[in-house]
C-alpha cells in the first residue's frame, strides 16, 4: 500500500520530474520542478487555491514517482519525453503530431542530388525548410529539375564510370548531364548546385541577375540556343517569385511567429513560418486539457511539445505572451539547435503587427473548429442518447470498446480493440493482440481470449460492442461471468452484403434504421475496428513474406539484404558467391561480406 503522506516526507529538495498515477498504475500527470520536495507537496496541501482541474487530478492520485535530474534543463527535456510517451490525462496536450518535409542537397556526395526528406540528420548535407505545404515542395523540386539537369539516381558514380555503365533515359532526354558517363566535371556540376542553393536560400533575385548576365553573354557571342535556355530559366524563376504571397522584406532571419486563441477547454495555436524574410507557410494546432490553465502555461506546453518533435529550430521565436520557464526554454532550444535561439515578446512595431495577424488567424480557425466540433458533438450525443434508450442502459455510455478478429484461412489470427470516448475515436487507447491460446480459425474462442486479456487491465468500459453475431456474444459473455463483470454486451451483425445491419445480444436482436444518426455511429465503430484489425494483419503478413535466411546473418539489415538479392537475384547465387564477389555488392564492407560468406560455408 502506497502511503502518500509518508512518501511526501522522503521527497528530495532537488530538481527533477514527477509522475502522478491513478489506482490502475496509469500516469495521469507529468510535471517538472526545481525542488521536487516543494512542488509535489503543494498538490496535497490546502486545496483553497487549487483550480478545479488540479482538484480533480488530486482526487485521482493513488501514488507518485519521481526522477532526480542534475539541472532544471535536464528536467525539462525529460518532462517533454515523458509527456510524449504517456500522454497524461491532466497535462496540456498537443493533439497534432505533424512532420514537415525538407529539401535536402546532398553536399556530402561528389555529384549532389536534391531530394525531399522528412528528417534532418547530421550528414554534412544542406537542408532547407521545413515546408508546411508538400505540394509546394514538389512544385519547387519540379522547377529545379526542369531548369537544372542534375541526377536523381543514387548510383555509385565512380563505380559506374569505372564499369562503363550505360546511362539511363534521363541522360538521353537531356534531363540529366550524366555524371555516370564521366562527361561532366565536378566543377561544372557544382556550379549548377551553387545556383540551386542560391534559389533555395530565398535569393532568387540574385540568381536571376546571374542568369541574365549569362544570357546576355551568350547572345553577344551569337550562341542563341544557350541564350534561349537561360531566358526560359529566368521566366520560370520569375513566375515562382510572383507566387510568393507575403514578403516581409526587412529581414533575412528565420523565424517562427506564435499566437494563441482559446475558448473554454479548447485552444488553438497558430504558427507562421518565416524563412529568409518570407512567410513560407502556416499551420494550426489544437491543444487539449487547457481548462483552468494560464496562457503562459499553455504556450509553454506548446513550445516544449512542438519543438521536441521538430528537427529544425529557427534563430528567433516571436510569441504573443510571456511563457513559463522562458530562460530554460531558450537554453534548451539553443542546445538543440547548436547556436543561440531567442524567444521574443514584441511590444510594438512590425513584429507586434505580425503577431496580431497570426492571432487573428488563430481566432478564426478556433471558431470554425468549435462550430464543427459542436455539430459533431451534437450528432454523437444524439446517437449515444438513442443507443442508451434502444438497448436499455441507465446512463449514456461514456467509454465504448469494440473488438474484432482477423485471420486468413486460420493463419496469423489477431485481435483488435478500438475505443470511443464521448462518441469520439480515442486512438491512444486502441490495442492489438496476437492470439496465443487458440489454434486454427476459431473466431469465438479468439474473441473470448482477447476480451479476457483486456479485463485484467481495469478501467473497464460502459459498453462492449463486438464485430460479430450471437456466437461471439455468447463466448465473451462466459468470460464476463467468469470474472463476475457486469458490462452491457452487444454484437454488431451484418447483412448478406456485408453491411452493418443491427445489434444483437443473447436476449434480442435489433435492426437499425439506416437513416438514423445511431446507425451511422454504430457502422463507423464496426468499420473502424475491422479496418484496425485488417491493417495489423496486413503488416504481420508483409513481415512474414519478406522473411529471409539473410535475416539470421549478423550485420545484414534490410538495405544489405535488398542489395544482395538485387545483385545476385536469388539465395542460391549468394550461397555460391566468393568473398570478393560479395564485397562488390553496394553497401557491403569486409565484415558484412565475411559474415555472409562464413554463414553459408559453415
Amino acid at each position: 500500500m502506497f502511503d502518500i503522506q509518508e512518501q511526501l516526507k522522503k521527497l528530495p529538495a532537488e530538481p527533477g520530474v514527477y509522475l502522478m498515477k491513478d489506482e490502475n498504475d496509469k500516469v495521469i500527470y507529468v510535471g517538472k520542478a526545481i525542488s521536487l520536495k516543494n512542488r509535489v507537496r503543494q498538490y496535497f496541501q490546502s486545496s483553497k487555491n487549487h483550480t478545479s482541474k488540479v482538484k480533480s487530478m488530486v482526487k485521482n492520485i493513488y501514488k507518485f514517482e519521481y526522477i532526480i535530474t542534475d539541472s532544471e534543463l535536464e528536467a525539462l527535456i525529460l518532462e517533454c519525453n515523458l509527456i510524449k510517451q504517456y500522454r497524461p490525462k491532466y497535462n496540456v496536450l498537443l493533439r497534432d503530431d505533424k512532420t514537415y518535409p525538407y529539401i535536402k542537397v546532398t553536399l556530402n556526395e561528389d555529384y549532389p542530388r536534391v531530394l525531399k526528406v522528412r528528417q534532418v540528420i547530421k550528414d554534412k548535407a544542406k537542408y532547407f525548410g521545413p515546408y508546411t505545404n508538400t505540394t509546394a515542395v514538389n512544385d519547387t523540386l519540379e522547377i529545379i529539375r526542369n531548369i537544372y539537369p542534375i541526377r536523381t539516381c543514387n548510383i555509385d558514380i565512380e563505380k559506374a564510370i569505372k564499369n562503363k555503365v550505360r546511362p539511363c533515359l534521363n541522360k538521353h532526354i537531356k534531363k540529366c548531364v550524366g555524371p555516370c558517363t564521366g562527361e561532366v566535371s565536378k566543377e561544372d556540376y557544382g556550379k549548377m548546385i551553387d545556383e540551386i542553393i542560391l534559389f533555395l536560400s530565398g535569393k532568387e533575385e540574385k540568381l536571376i541577375e546571374l542568369l541574365k548576365e549569362k544570357m546576355n553573354k551568350c547572345a553577344m557571342d551569337f550562341n542563341f540556343e544557350d541564350a534561349a535556355m537561360y531566358r526560359d530559366k529566368i521566366k520560370s524563376l520569375e513566375d515562382m517569385i510572383q507566387k510568393q504571397k507575403i514578403d516581409l522584406g526587412s529581414s533575412d532571419l528565420n523565424q517562427d511567429v506564435i499566437a494563441m486563441a482559446r475558448a473554454h477547454d479548447e485552444a488553438c495555436v497558430q504558427v507562421f513560418f518565416i524563412r529568409n524574410g518570407k512567410i513560407v507557410g502556416r499551420e494550426h494546432y489544437i491543444l487539449e486539457g487547457v481548462m483552468d490553465s494560464s496562457r503562459e502555461s499553455i504556450l509553454s506546453s506548446f513550445v516544449k511539445q512542438f519543438y521536441m518533435a521538430q528537427d529544425y529550430i529557427p534563430k528567433e521565436i516571436i510569441i504573443e505572451d510571456e511563457v513559463e520557464d522562458s530562460f530554460v526554454l531558450e537554453e534548451w532550444l539553443s542546445s538543440k539547435k547548436g547556436q543561440k535561439v531567442i524567444i521574443k515578446v514584441p511590444q510594438k512595431g512590425e513584429k507586434k503587427s505580425l503577431v496580431e495577424m497570426v492571432r487573428k488567424n488563430a481566432v478564426e480557425y478556433l471558431e470554425k473548429f468549435s462550430n464543427m466540433n459542436k455539430l459533431k458533438y451534437q450528432k454523437s450525443i444524439g446517437a449515444l442518447e438513442e443507443l442508451k434508450t434502444l438497448i436499455g442502459l441507465e446512463n449514456i455510455p461514456k467509454r465504448i470498446e469494440s473488438f474484432d478478429i482477423s485471420n486468413i484461412q486460420g493463419v496469423d489470427s489477431i485481435g483488435s480493440m478500438v475505443v470511443f470516448t464521448d462518441g469520439k475515436k480515442d486512438k491512444k487507447e486502441y490495442r492489438r493482440y496476437k492470439i496465443k491460446t487458440v489454434v486454427g480459425p476459431n473466431d469465438y474462442d479468439s474473441m473470448a481470449e482477447i476480451v479476457e486479456r483486456r479485463l485484467k487491465y481495469g478501467d473497464l468500459p460502459d459498453l462492449i460492442l463486438l464485430d460479430g453475431g450471437k456466437g461471439q456474444v455468447s463466448s465473451v459473455k462466459k468470460v464476463l461471468d467468469k470474472y463476475n463483470v457486469n458490462i452491457p454486451l452487444w454484437g454488431m451483425y451484418k447483412d448478406d452484403k456485408h453491411k452493418t445491419k443491427g445489434l444483437i445480444s443473447q436476449e434480442k436482436e435489433i435492426e437499425l434504421d439506416k437513416t438514423s444518426n445511431l446507425y451511422r455511429f454504430v457502422a463507423s465503430i464496426q468499420e473502424e475496428v475491422h479496418n484496425y484489425a485488417i491493417s495489423y494483419h496486413r503488416s504481420l503478413r508483409n513481415k512474414s513474406l519478406t522473411k529471409s535466411v539473410l535475416d539470421d546473418i549478423q550485420g545484414v539489415g534490410e538495405k544489405r539484404k535488398k542489395a544482395l538479392l538485387t545483385h545476385f537475384k536469388n539465395i542460391e547465387e549468394i550461397k555460391t558467391a566468393t568473398f570478393e564477389e560479395l564485397l562488390e555488392v553496394e553497401g557491403m564492407n569486409k565484415t558484412s561480406a565475411e559474415n555472409v560468406y562464413n554463414f553459408f560455408k559453415s
